[in-house]
């Protein structure tokens, strides 16, 4: 479970102060698909960071199955169990797809005989043949929407019981968003004790979501039921 109390996110600019988020308080459940969304500029993403650990609050708790971890960065919130999923999926030269699976997986094992049916498996999860992709570099060679579902498919093998996804269906074609839907149906249905929290403004997306958090001008507009707050959000302007 993880809770947001009292969130407030500020940056200087120039001599003034700008509030990006401003006292955001939510709870996501264990088994809990929940999307947040709202304009451009209401701080979905800096949400997002935040929770990751790679911003860090100017006031307010995040708050992990019970412990208090709004100090910890990001490397220790991931051992803890939080997945995150960049908007802009990073080149790594040199390494291959085989390589970021294997580091992502929990067992750390290299995958042959049997776990290379499991790397096969995920690959095959986000649309892709392991056969053309396990040995590639993850370098300019891919194109956007590939980096991204490779980019998935790690966050799957990490198992992680919180995964963040900011806004996934960026850059990505429209069948790879037809995969990215399917990807996103079948974590929800195997994810009892895990919880999703996706950064979106897509409504296929948001139809899939438990619930669903409006943000506007950094607070909390909605927050309720998936279809409460799609039949609402028209008055949120």
């Amino acid at each position: 479970m993880l809770r947001v109390e009292n969130a407030s996110f500020e940056v200087k600019k120039g001599r003034k102060k700008l509030v990006i988020l401003d006292d955001v308080s939510f709870l996501v459940k264990p088994g809990e698909l929940v999307v947040i969304t709202g304009p451009n500029g209401s701080g979905k993403s800096t949400l997002a960071k935040i929770i990751a650990g790679i911003e860090t609050l100017s006031n307010g708790k995040i708050i992990l199955n019970g412990q208090d971890i709004s100090t910890k960065d990001c490397t220790e919130r991931a051992r803890m169990g939080i997945a995150y999923s960049l908007q802009t999926p990073v080149h790594f030269k040199g390494l291959t797809v085989r390589d970021l699976l294997q580091i992502a997986s929990t067992s750390g094992e290299t995958f042959c005989g049997e776990n290379l049916a499991e790397v096969s498996g995920l690959l095959e999860k986000v649309g892709l043949d392991s056969g053309q992709y396990l040995d590639r570099e993850i370098n300019n060679s891919l194109s956007g929407g590939e980096l991204k579902r490779i980019e998935i498919a790690s966050v799957i093998a990490r198992n992680a019981s919180f995964t963040i996804f900011d806004e996934p269906e960026a850059g990505i074609d429209i069948w790879s968003f037809n995969n990215l839907i399917k990807v996103f149906k079948d974590m929800r249905k195997n994810s009892s004790e895990h919880a999703i929290v996706i950064i979106s403004h897509q409504e296929r997306i948001m139809q899939l979501a438990d619930r669903i958090i409006v943000l506007k001008d950094g607070k909390v507009a909605l927050d309720g039921k998936s279809e409460k707050v799609l039949a609402a959000m028209g008055d949120v302007k």
